[in-house]
């Protein structure tokens, strides 16, 4: 067979392998990654608009990278590292930052945009926080349960943790924001 006809063979069996990797991973964690919604994302980069100054934001299980790029694409001054164990969400999220570096109108704004995001594979559970200024979380409860406290021991007096959908369990969140989206979902803001 003509290589030129194995092409469409390829592409299916490689997508397929794709898939099965992304089952298999997120079995392993316990959730599949699932980028967030427009609203969501929209609030949370609010609630990061409101601290002020510089800070190092680190996205715990950073998954396709949409909710990371958004909040630093609107907010000027931070610095953002994603931390992703499943190989296929890591690789897409890193050249969706090639993307929006590129695809931006303002391409100062991509440039600079680029130099303030790094998506890195890693586990959630042995990073350490001690650094982080703001920790975005779109996990799930048994994960919150886990990074509790590690968030407790780890994180510098002032930080922040914005958590969608899924409480900490030992903490009781200076906000709660419910989105417009049509699950309603919920944004729980903490401070330490």
């Amino acid at each position: 067979m003509p290589i030129i006809e194995m092409i469409p063979w390829i592409a299916a069996f490689t997508f397929l392998l794709s898939v099965i990797w992304i089952v298999l991973i997120s079995w392993r964690n316990g959730i599949s990654p699932m980028p967030a919604s427009g609203p969501v994302r929209l609030a949370v980069a609010a609630e990061v608009q409101r601290i002020r100054g510089y800070g190092n934001m680190i996205e715990a299980g950073s998954g396709w990278g949409t909710l990371g790029l958004e909040v630093i694409r609107r907010c000027p001054g931070k610095r953002l590292t994603g931390i992703e164990n499943s190989g296929i969400p890591l690789l897409f999220s890193r050249l969706l930052t090639v993307l929006y570096t590129r695809m931006l109108p303002d391409k100062s704004a991509g440039a600079g945009l680029h130099k303030r995001v790094i998506f890195k594979r890693g586990d959630i559970y042995s990073y350490s926080y001690r650094d982080a200024d703001i920790v975005l979380c779109y996990l799930f409860p048994g994960a919150m349960g886990r990074l509790a406290g590690k968030f407790r021991q780890e994180l510098p007096q002032g930080a922040t943790v914005i958590s969608v959908c899924f409480a900490l369990p030992d903490r009781q969140p200076v906000r709660i924001i419910t989105c417009e989206d049509h699950l309603r979902t919920k944004v729980y803001v903490y401070r330490y």
